[in-house]
């Protein structure tokens, strides 16, 4: 692990254990495909053993949270930049995303009518 990074601790392999877009659940059986996969630089979602999107991230140390920026290089976020938040704890990893802004969510929430986007994952390997 690169001892530069601030938050070395992110890279590898991790699974959705639940998440919400808008206030509304993904099924079970979904959230069960999708993977998050990090690096030392960049990202990739897998989604039934394909990635269907990759880029790179930044992390800002700013308070109150962790934050997170995906920068889309291929698949289907290619181009665009989406802000988010983010909380590590042992081998629970939680980030929302903001989908509609330029600017990372202020909590850990998806309500109802936002584009935000809650998602738990459990580190796999």
């Amino acid at each position: 692990m690169d001892q530069s990074h601030p938050l070395p601790a992110i890279e590898g392999y991790w699974q959705v254990v639940r998440a919400e877009l808008g206030g509304q659940p993904m099924p079970p059986d979904a959230a069960e495909h999708v993977q998050l996969h990090f690096t030392t630089e960049t990202y990739r979602v897998i989604f039934g053993g394909e990635a269907t999107d990759e880029g790179r991230y930044q992390i800002n140390t700013t308070e109150p949270y962790l934050q997170i920026a995906m920068i889309g290089k291929k698949g289907v976020n290619v181009g665009k930049t989406i802000p988010g938040i983010l909380q590590l704890k042992g081998n629970l990893l939680r980030i929302c995303y903001a989908l509609e802004s330029n600017s990372p969510p202020a909590e850990f929430a998806a309500p109802h009518g936002t584009l935000h986007y809650l998602a738990t994952y459990r580190r796999k390997k």
